[in-house]
C-alpha cells in the first residue's frame, strides 16, 4: 500500500511536468507498478479537450443531433465530428487537429452550452499509413480475379408450394405464444411521440410571440401578372445567358417592395421599447423551406441590387438551405419579409410578422380568373397578395399605400425603368 501511494504521487508529479516525448523517456522498460500507472496517464496527457464552438451572438446552447466520429475513430483536421442543432440552424463541428477521438463529454440528444468541453482528441494518434490504402487495393485485386472467373452457382430449384395456412388460433393461444398487441396496434391506429427539434421550438415560440406582442392586421390586393409573365417569357433565355441565373417572379416583387418601403419608411421600421427605429436600407428576409423547417435567409441591401443580383442571391441561399448549410449570419437582421405560399398552391393567406420586423408580404398562387379591363370581361392570370403589419407602428394608410405600390410596379415593370 505505501508503494502504491508513492506511485500515485509520482504519477501526479509527472502529470504536471511531463508532456509528450518527455514522459515517454521517463518510462523505463520493464517497470512494474509505476509503468502500469503511467501508461494510461500518458494517453490522457496527449488528449486535448475541445469546447462547444460559438454559434452566434444570440445563441448560448444547442442539441447534439449526430456524432460523426465515435470514440476510437480517427478524425483528420477539418473533419466533421458532430452536428449541433440550434433554434436557428444546424452547426457542423469540425476539429482543428488530427487524431483519435478519446472521449465525448455529451451524447446525441444532449443539450450543450457554448464554451463547455465537448470532446477530447488524442492529437497525432491513429493517423493512417500513407501506403496502407494502396497496399490494400493491390492485394484485393488478385483475389477478385479468380472470383470473377468462377462460374456462377447453379440455380436452386424452385421452392415447394407451402401448405395452406391453418385456421386462425384462438385468441388465448395467440396471447400465450406472443406478447399481447396494444389496442392501437391491433386497430391500425398507432401513435408515435418524437421530441420537437430546437428549430421547430424556436419557430413556434417566435410565431406565438408575434401574436402576443403585435397588433396584427392584414390588408389584401390582387395583381394582374400578364405583363410580367409576358416579359419573363420573352427575355428569360437572354437573361439567363447574360447573367447565368434564371429570371423568376421573386426579383420583381423584391424590387417593388424596396420602392414601397423607401416611400413608406414606417413599414421598414421597428419598435424598440418606446422608440421607433427607421432604416435607410432594405434587408429582405425571404422565407424558404428546408428539410428541418421554414428558414428566412436575408438579402442584404436590396435597394442596391439589380434583378439579376436578387435572383442570384436567392438561388444561392435556397441551395444552402436545402443542404442545411445556412449560418446564423445568413438569417439575422432582416427589416421586411416576403413569403410565397403559392409554390405550395395557396390561394390566399394571412402571413404572420417575423418579429422584430413590422410587416410581411405574402405572395400566392397564380390563377386564371375573369376580370374587368376597359369595360370588358377578360381572363387574366391573377395573384392575391397580402400585407400583414403591426398596427402599433403602421397606420392603415401606410400599409394600403405600400401594398398598392407593389401592385402597380409588378403589373407594369416598365415603371422601374422610368422610376415612376
Amino acid at each position: 500500500a505505501p508503494d502504491d501511494r508513492a506511485d500515485r504521487r509520482i504519477m501526479l508529479a509527472f502529470g504536471r511536468l511531463a508532456r509528450g516525448s518527455a514522459l515517454a523517456s521517463l518510462r523505463p522498460a520493464g517497470a512494474n507498478g509505476l509503468a502500469r500507472m503511467l501508461a494510461p496517464a500518458h494517453c490522457r496527457l496527449l488528449s486535448t479537450k475541445f469546447p462547444v464552438p460559438s454559434m452566434g451572438d444570440s445563441i448560448s446552447e444547442g442539441t447534439i443531433v449526430e456524432i460523426a466520429k465515435k470514440v476510437g475513430e480517427y478524425a483528420a483536421a477539418e473533419d466533421v465530428v458532430a452536428s449541433i442543432e440550434t433554434d436557428k440552424v444546424t452547426i457542423e463541428v469540425r476539429t482543428t487537429e488530427a487524431g483519435t477521438v478519446a472521449e465525448w463529454f455529451a451524447g446525441e440528444g444532449d443539450t450543450v452550452i457554448v464554451g463547455n468541453d465537448l470532446y477530447a482528441l488524442n492529437v497525432g494518434e491513429g493517423a493512417p499509413a500513407a501506403g496502407a490504402a494502396k497496399e490494400e487495393s493491390a492485394s484485393a485485386a488478385p483475389e477478385a480475379a479468380p472470383a470473377a472467373a468462377a462460374p456462377p452457382p447453379p440455380t436452386p430449384p424452385p421452392p415447394k408450394p407451402s401448405p395452406p395456412p391453418a385456421a386462425a388460433a384462438p385468441a388465448s393461444a395467440l396471447s400465450a405464444a406472443s406478447p399481447a398487441a396494444s389496442p392501437s396496434d391491433a386497430s391500425g391506429r398507432a401513435e408515435r411521440r418524437v421530441p420537437m427539434s430546437r428549430m421547430r421550438q424556436r419557430i413556434a415560440e417566435r410565431l406565438k410571440s408575434a401574436q402576443d406582442t403585435c397588433a396584427l392586421l392584414t390588408t389584401f390586393n390582387e395583381v394582374d401578372m400578364s405583363t410580367l409573365m409576358t416579359l419573363r417569357s420573352k427575355h428569360k433565355d437572354a437573361f439567363e445567358k447574360a447573367h447565368g441565373v434564371k429570371l423568376g417572379f421573386m426579383s420583381c416583387f423584391v424590387k417593388a417592395a424596396c420602392v414601397a418601403l423607401t416611400e413608406q419608411p414606417a413599414v421598414n421600421a421597428v419598435i424598440d421599447g418606446t422608440d421607433i427605429v427607421y432604416r435607410d436600407y432594405v434587408d429582405i428576409s425571404v422565407a424558404v423551406s428546408s428539410p428541418k423547417g421554414l428558414v428566412v435567409p436575408v438579402l442584404r441591401n436590396c435597394q442596391d441590387m439589380s434583378f439579376a443580383g436578387v435572383e442570384a442571391e436567392i438561388a444561392r441561399l435556397g441551395k444552402m438551405a436545402q443542404k442545411g448549410q445556412l449560418a446564423i449570419e445568413d438569417m439575422v437582421g432582416g427589416t421586411f419579409t416576403i413569403t410565397n405560399g403559392g409554390v405550395f398552391g395557396s390561394l390566399m393567406s394571412t402571413p404572420i410578422v417575423n418579429v422584430p420586423q413590422s410587416a410581411v408580404l405574402g405572395m400566392h398562387g397564380i390563377q386564371q380568373r375573369p376580370v374587368v379591363v376597359d369595360g370588358q370581361v377578360v381572363i387574366r392570370p391573377m395573384m392575391y397578395i397580402a400585407l400583414t403589419y403591426d398596427h402599433r407602428l403602421i397606420d392603415g394608410r401606410e400599409a394600403v399605400t405600400s401594398l398598392k405600390r407593389i401592385k402597380e410596379l409588378v403589373e407594369d415593370p416598365h415603371r422601374f425603368l422610368l422610376e415612376v
